[in-house]
């Protein structure tokens, strides 16, 4: 089995969107601006919107959101016990291919671990 580099897809995906940051800077500027405002602590904790913003990107199959996420999932402290958790909602919410998506993020979460961010 292939081993997936999301470290290296991170560092890709920043690269590759530097040229598009400096040619519309005003979407990307709203774009993070929306994502600061939507990812905050309020009524619902930063750790479980993260997880919440994980679990769309596993069941969209989206890698790049599945590296990010992790990455901001270890930041705030989530265990391996919640991702866990979470991933038997998106199998159950996501069925077999959520099932098959969801083997990537155990080897995210291992890629990310804090000592190697």
């Amino acid at each position: 089995m292939s081993t997936f580099d999301h470290v290296g897809l991170m560092q890709d995906i920043n690269e590759s969107l530097a040229q598009f940051r400096k040619a519309q800077p005003e979407a990307m500027q709203g774009f993070g601006q929306l994502s600061r405002a939507a990812m905050s602590e309020g009524a619902i904790s930063a750790k479980h919107k993260e997880l919440m913003a994980l679990a769309i990107g596993v069941t969209q199959h989206c890698s790049g959101c599945l590296a990010f996420h992790v990455k901001a999932l270890h930041k705030l402290g989530c265990t391996r016990a919640e991702l866990e958790e979470m991933l038997a909602v998106c199998v159950y919410m996501g069925g077999g291919p959520a099932l098959m998506y969801t083997a990537e993020a155990p080897k995210a979460w291992d890629a990310i671990a804090p000592d190697h961010s």
